[in-house]
């Protein structure tokens, strides 16, 4: 027996009686995963409401919307490549809808002629176009075989995880200056954190390194973040 499935079976033998019970168990995490996902991609929408409202971003930062939508890109991309992992390639794909509409709105009310604007535009054009229609392109047309191209992939969604967690952390720069966490994305840290957790337990179950790599260091970050 394998050691994840030993462990299950150690401290819930019920679940590991049958197959179909074991793959019960990875469909529900998932959905659990999927939840708590949608939830963490729905968490700026508090801020964007007060952003149209206000018809200004005021000091809040695009990072961390550019960062989770690239990250978003490439899982989704690595969901539909990979055998049996439509919860990965459904939840992202909400992701890049949600994060589009965020980028959207923060170009619309940015200050015109501002740099803010000017730099998520260019960050949009190098990360969230140049460089993801670049591994889709590269790993699909020069890695013909097809578990390659999904290591690949996987590993640049991966390092990119890190991106994607750290990036709450640019606003690190106007809390310190205005002595206030009010241009701090909390609800995104949390739900990063509660994130980090459940799709760990789930890469876990699948044993699939590339979903599970760093997950707790993740969390630690945002934790930290909170």
């Amino acid at each position: 027996m394998h050691t994840h499935l030993y462990i299950i079976y150690l401290y819930f033998p019920h679940l590991c009686t049958s197959h179909s019970n074991m793959d019960t168990l990875v469909f529900f995490v998932g959905v659990i995963g999927n939840v708590i996902s949608v939830l963490m991609l729905l968490s700026p929408g508090k801020t964007f409401v007060r952003i149209v409202k206000k018809k200004s971003t005021e000091e809040f930062e695009s990072l961390p919307y550019i960062c989770t939508l690239l990250n978003c890109e490439l899982w989704t991309y690595y969901g539909i490549i990979k055998p049996d992992s439509y919860l990965v390639a459904s939840i992202n794909g909400f992701g890049v809808v949600a994060e589009i509409i965020y980028i959207a709105l923060f170009l619309i009310f940015a200050p015109p002629n501002s740099n803010k604007r000017l730099n998520t535009a260019l960050l949009v054009g190098i990360l969230n176009v140049g460089f993801a229609a670049s591994a889709f392109l590269v790993t699909y047309y020069l890695v013909l075989d097809g578990d390659l191209r999904i290591i690949s992939i996987g590993f640049i969604s991966s390092a990119l995880n890190f991106i994607m967690y750290a990036s709450p952390l640019s606003a690190l720069k106007t809390v310190v200056t205005t002595k206030s966490a009010e241009f701090m994305p909390f609800l995104l840290s949390f739900f990063l954190f509660l994130n980090g957790g459940i799709w760990a337990f789930y890469a876990f179950l699948m044993q699939d390194w590339f979903i599970g790599k760093n997950r707790i260091e993740f969390m630690n970050l945002s934790l930290c973040e909170i």
